[in-house]
């Protein structure tokens, strides 16, 4: 029956569909319901919704709130097996006024899934710093820094500002330790990693249930790791196979955590820790981001998501 038109349907049988079609999807009845009312089995009435549904008699519509795209947003959600994903719409706004609509997206997510029992880990990013000024009402978490701080033209945000805005406003207690996540040479970051005020910091993300993270792919522009290594460094990193970056953590193709040279002058958190976060949500935006993204995602270094519409197309055509 569900192959078939409205044509060579009689009258009778289009108001049957018509009327189970309303007493389902307006009025909320159950399949059962609807057979004991209409004295019809309940597999008519299946029969009758798949009809109404097929011939395009119901038309099932998924409509955006204004602020989350909620079409795209299933869809993402479905096709990675994603925890939460929630898709904005950034085509009007410039990158500045993006980042701070998917600040505002990530933080009215985080205020939805957050209780007073979880941890928040946050690393430094830019989005990150965004997204920390949009933080309001959360539960009293306590907040935990993830890693150390990258010096960035125009940007006066440290690692420890985002956390500590970020605790005052949860009320929470703050995890903070004072180090770059690029030092100039080896022996300062490991010298900075055995450091105690810095290893009791990194040792508290053992305790983080969620965290926020940007994602860099491994190219010029849009990785604050990348552009900060020495172009060496960075052939080095693409032998290792290195595709993007996330915390300052290295990851191929398939989302594997890999340690290029460069690795060993990053301070950041450990690879066990975090992979043992519970939620990771990712914040990301724009096409070329895409397959580092989905690499990070295949690889369960991210299990959530806060993107625009475009990059949201991108990873949704990469899915096909």
């Amino acid at each position: 029956m569900s192959e078939m038109t409205r044509e060579g349907r009689g009258p009778a049988e289009l108001v049957l569909a018509a009327t189970v079609a309303r007493r389902h999807y307006l009025q909320g009845r159950s399949k059962v319901e609807i057979a004991d009312e209409l004295n019809v089995s309940r597999f008519k009435v299946a029969r009758l919704l798949d009809f109404a549904r097929d011939s395009g008699m119901v038309r099932i519509e998924i409509v955006a709130d204004g602020e989350v795209d909620l079409d795209r947003s299933a869809r993402l959600q479905e096709a990675y097996s994603l925890r939460h994903s929630v898709v904005v719409d950034g085509a009007a706004l410039d990158p500045h006024a993006l980042a701070v609509h998917l600040g505002d997206a990530t933080a009215r997510l985080l205020r939805e899934v957050l209780t007073r029992d979880d941890v928040l880990g946050l690393p430094w990013a830019r989005t990150i710093d965004i997204m920390s000024h949009a933080l309001t009402g959360l539960p009293p978490v306590d907040v935990v820094q993830m890693t150390g701080a990258m010096e960035i033209p125009g940007v006066d945000s440290s690692a420890v500002d985002i956390v500590r805005r970020a605790a005052r406003l949860t009320g929470g207690s703050s995890s903070i330790f004072h180090a770059p996540l690029m030092t100039d040479d080896v022996v300062t970051a490991s010298t900075l990693r055995r450091d105690g005020k810095v290893a009791r910091g990194l040792a508290e993300a053992r305790r983080i249930t969620h965290a926020v993270m940007g994602i860099g792919a491994w190219a010029d522009g849009l990785s604050t790791v990348y552009d900060a290594a020495t172009p060496a460094e960075r052939r080095e990193a693409l032998e290792f196979g290195v595709v993007g970056e996330t915390g300052g953590r290295c990851f191929d193709a398939e989302g594997r955590l890999v340690d290029p040279p460069l690795a060993d002058r990053i301070v950041t958190i450990g690879a066990d820790e975090l992979r043992a976060i519970p939620e990771v949500i990712g914040v990301v935006s724009g096409r070329p981001k895409a397959a580092a993204v989905a690499a990070a995602v295949c690889g369960g270094l991210v299990n959530a998501l806060v993107v625009d519409t475009e990059h949201a197309d991108a990873l949704l055509d990469l899915a096909d």
